[in-house]
């Protein structure tokens, strides 16, 4: 059968696409646009998004596992309920859902509460689902490199509890394995959680000590301060995201992503390898950035 990838040109998604082509399963993608849709021959591609339900139900057509991904949105949750019944009129039986980690314990962060909702749904709906929650993306520190580099600090707000920070390309080979998983099944399975997360809990300092180590000098932790993190984000994006990202560094500062007990014995036993670590991303941007 084929499996539906939503959320497709993005960083998550399109490894998973990637990962579901490796392993020999027939893709589809819904894209915006589909110029953007780069994808190995042998990929359907779609266009339209999560509020097209005409589009929703050509992509569902002849599919019966669905990879819901749909980013931080003022109407994510709106896109995420309007997907799942139309998956689920169409004949959808076996989701993988993209939700985070402590999804039901940060109510107060707007796009945590949605993915908690979503699942919910998920689960009220009798789907057999996976759902996946990933820790902090290791991948974010992209935006923040050449701070690093430049200036010298490691600025982002994550606290001194400990965030288990997570590769995506892990997140993605695991989405894939439960798709395939899922969709190879002889029958229905029952709803799992998994929490994709890091080798190590790593505290600000923790990351700026990483960082001075690959590059061979002082970088510092610029501190816990969600307020002064929205004050930055709101000159480049809208400001209700820049006050809901806010709020999740304020979780971020009180909480931590704290894994819980055997997540990453059973990630490394679900990939057969170890998992990517935060010292292997800040090395390879470090020799990147010698080789300049």
């Amino acid at each position: 059968m084929t499996i539906l990838v939503t959320g497709a040109t993005g960083r998550i998604g399109r490894q998973v696409v990637q990962q579901l082509i490796h392993r020999g399963a027939h893709v589809r993608v819904l894209v915006r646009d589909p110029a953007k849709a780069d994808f190995p021959a042998g990929v359907d591609v779609v266009q339209g998004d999560l509020l097209d339900v005409d589009a929703l139900r050509t992509a569902f057509a002849g599919v019966r596992t669905l990879f819901l991904l749909n980013a931080v949105a003022a109407d994510e949750f709106t896109q995420a309920l309007i997907t799942l019944n139309v998956a689920r009129q169409s004949g959808v039986e076996r989701v993988v859902y993209l939700s985070v980690i402590h999804a039901d314990r940060f109510v107060n962060v707007p796009h945590f509460a949605v993915k908690s909702g979503a699942e919910r749904m998920i689960e009220q709906m009798g789907f057999s689902a996976t759902i996946l929650r990933p820790a902090y993306f290791i991948d974010n520190e992209l935006t923040i490199k050449d701070v690093v580099l430049d200036h010298g600090v490691y600025p982002m707000p994550i606290g001194g509890k400990g965030l288990a920070m997570v590769d995506s390309r892990d997140i993605a080979e695991v989405a894939a394995i439960e798709l395939i998983r899922r969709d190879q099944a002889p029958g229905k399975l029952p709803v799992e959680t998994i929490n994709l997360v890091g080798p190590d809990t790593l505290t600000g300092s923790d990351v700026a000590a990483i960082w001075s180590d690959v590059l061979g000098r002082p970088i510092v932790y610029g501190g816990d301060d969600p307020a002064g993190f929205e004050q930055n984000l709101a000159n480049f994006m809208p400001k209700w995201m820049a006050y809901e990202m806010r709020l999740m560094a304020e979780r971020f500062v009180s909480d931590g992503m704290i894994p819980e007990a055997g997540d990453v014995a059973r990630l490394t036993g679900i990939l057969g390898r170890p998992l990517h670590t935060y010292r292997g991303f800040a090395a390879g941007i470090a020799t990147a950035a010698d080789q300049a």
